[in-house]
């Protein structure tokens, strides 16, 4: 009895051998928090970044889990709270990348250590937060995605435990993938002496992420 009681509360693995795939090329596609991770890994570092992958990791759970209860069928129903998180967390992003263009931003591009404490961990965490909450292609993601991967006979709990570690672990992984493509890009530029480009390019991909998250 024991066995069988154990082995009905584990999530079925032909459910993960169909969900890890399904979710990592999803992930893995450019999209918002990618390409933001991909912009501060130029800009600010990878060791920093880290910063923002958590508060997107955080946003990333919170959306995962409140797909599944039903939240965001009451977000719905009331769109102006989204709006607002919305516009602000995109009016942010766009105010940054007009900041880097213009090489006077809180995103210094040089590799001094002391000017990149510009930016609070505090700020960047927030910033990776509310970009993953305010992401309506997240939401409808995993409103779609997710529901389909919970068996109803089976408790709840373990199946979306899992399900949501799955989810973070390879985010997370994506995120230093492009935060590290960013750096290597960054440097690059560097030793092309082509900073200016790199200015350019980094402030147009952060002010294309915040116009995405505002009208997306």
């Amino acid at each position: 009895m024991k066995p069988s009681s154990k082995r009905t509360s584990m999530i079925d693995p032909a459910v993960l051998f169909l969900f890890i795939p399904t979710f990592f090329v999803v992930s893995v596609t450019p999209g918002m928090c990618m390409t933001l991770a991909l912009t501060m890994g130029m800009t600010i570092g990878v060791r920093k970044t880290f910063y923002m992958m958590w508060g997107e990791l955080l946003g990333v759970a919170l959306v995962s889990v409140a797909a599944v209860c039903g939240v965001a069928a009451i977000m719905l129903q009331y769109p102006s709270l989204f709006l607002l998180l919305k516009y602000l967390g995109g009016g942010y992003l766009v105010f940054l990348g007009v900041q880097m263009i213009r090489s006077r931003g809180k995103i210094p591009l040089d590799s001094d250590p002391s000017q990149l404490k510009n930016i609070s961990p505090k700020t960047l965490m927030v910033q990776g937060f509310v970009t993953a909450i305010a992401n309506p292609k997240g939401w409808a993601f995993m409103i779609s995605l997710l529901p389909p991967f919970i068996t109803p006979s089976k408790p709840f709990l373990p199946q979306i435990t899992i399900l949501v570690l799955i989810i973070l672990t390879t985010e997370f992984l994506c995120l230093v993938l492009y935060s590290n493509g960013g750096r290597t890009l960054s440097r690059f530029l560097e030793k092309q002496g082509n900073l200016r480009i790199l200015h350019g390019v980094s402030g147009l991909l952060m002010a294309g992420v915040g116009i995405w998250l505002a009208f997306g």
